[in-house]
């Protein structure tokens, strides 16, 4: 799979593959935007025991919100019928409303009704819920241990930086790099701190 270091790094082609592999193979299926909260999932899957593979689970990042339907089309009630969970940001949920009212799925509009289908939101997106639960001082020691202090620093000292929090400054600077960050932030929190929609929907697969 080609990625970048930041954005939604999945290939829309290569994910709709595996989807049509997942209709032979699999149970059920993930859909996450991209690939940074496909691989949180599968980073709290490990750490909580499950071996998705085995339990014919697969995490598939759509490459965006707008791609939902296409998936939805091949996976959900009209095409091989799996049973599908999923995340979105914030600022998505809307558009995962709409697409999962048009596969047959329902058409509630806020946070609570994605809740009852398998689908949760998370506040702004994963990463700034993985900030929050780990905070400011865990967060900067994960950085350090990947040899991006110094850059996050100049990356602080910026004029247009300087006047933000440090959890907006952090969050900001996650948009290139959140592939790699964040399964490393998923492994660094206990688990009582993990974010609950991340847990939700595991519970549901």
């Amino acid at each position: 799979m080609a990625e970048r270091l930041g954005g939604m790094g999945a290939v829309l082609g290569e994910q709709l593959e595996r989807a049509r592999r997942a209709c032979g193979e699999a149970r059920s299926a993930i859909l996450v935007e991209g690939v940074s909260d496909q691989r949180a999932m599968e980073t709290l899957a490990r750490r909580r025991g499950r071996d998705l593979e085995a339990d014919g689970v697969v995490v598939i990042p759509i490459a965006g919100a707008t791609n939902l339907g296409r998936f939805l089309d091949l996976l959900g009630p009209r095409g091989c019928g799996l049973s599908l969970s999923g995340l979105c940001d914030q600022a998505e949920a809307a558009e995962f409303a709409r697409a999962l009212g048009r596969s047959g799925m329902g058409d509630d509009q806020d946070a609570g009704g994605l809740a009852a289908l398998g689908f949760f939101v998370c506040v702004r997106d994963l990463e700034e819920e993985l900030i929050r639960a780990l905070g400011v001082e865990a967060m900067l020691s994960i950085i350090e241990s990947q040899g991006h202090l110094r850059r996050f620093r100049t990356y602080q000292a910026q004029a247009s930086h300087q006047h933000k929090r440090v959890e907006e400054q952090l969050w900001r600077w996650l948009g290139n790099h959140k592939i790699r960050y964040a399964p490393l932030m998923v492994e660094a929190l206990a688990l009582d701190r993990i974010p609950p929609q991340l847990d939700d929907v595991l519970a549901r697969v």
